[in-house]
């Protein structure tokens, strides 16, 4: 399974910028992707997650700012991300779990390689 990450880059605090990914391989059904983001020195934390019933969840430092949901092909994962300010950036990882099938149906957890955001202030 990859999982290819786009949208990042250098915003000024206040702007928007919206991060898009995308799964494929042999994947089965998926239960939930979500954006995850590590800043310089710090471990890596949740953003928000979708279930494939569309139930969110964000960490509170983002709610109400940005949005998370699935595409239309429902391997996609979008982040819209509104009002950002500097403690925002960070590199932004994509994670999709669920179900693949290479040789049988076994549980996966896949993370993409990550998107840098930038917020200048």
């Amino acid at each position: 399974v990859q999982l290819v990450e786009s949208g990042g880059g250098l915003v000024e605090t206040g702007g928007s910028l919206s991060l898009s990914c995308t799964a494929s391989g042999s994947i089965f059904s998926i239960v939930a992707m979500g954006w995850y983001r590590q800043a310089p020195g710090k471990e890596r934390e949740l953003v928000a997650t979708v279930t494939s019933g569309h139930k969110t969840n964000y960490a509170d430092s983002v709610k109400g700012r940005f949005t998370i949901s699935r595409g239309d092909t429902k391997n996609t994962v979008y982040l819209q991300m509104n009002s950002l300010k500097p403690e925002d950036a960070a590199v932004y990882y994509c994670n999709v779990r669920g179900y693949e099938k290479v040789t049988d149906y076994s549980f996966m957890d896949y993370w993409g390689k990550g998107t840098l955001v930038t917020v200048s202030s």
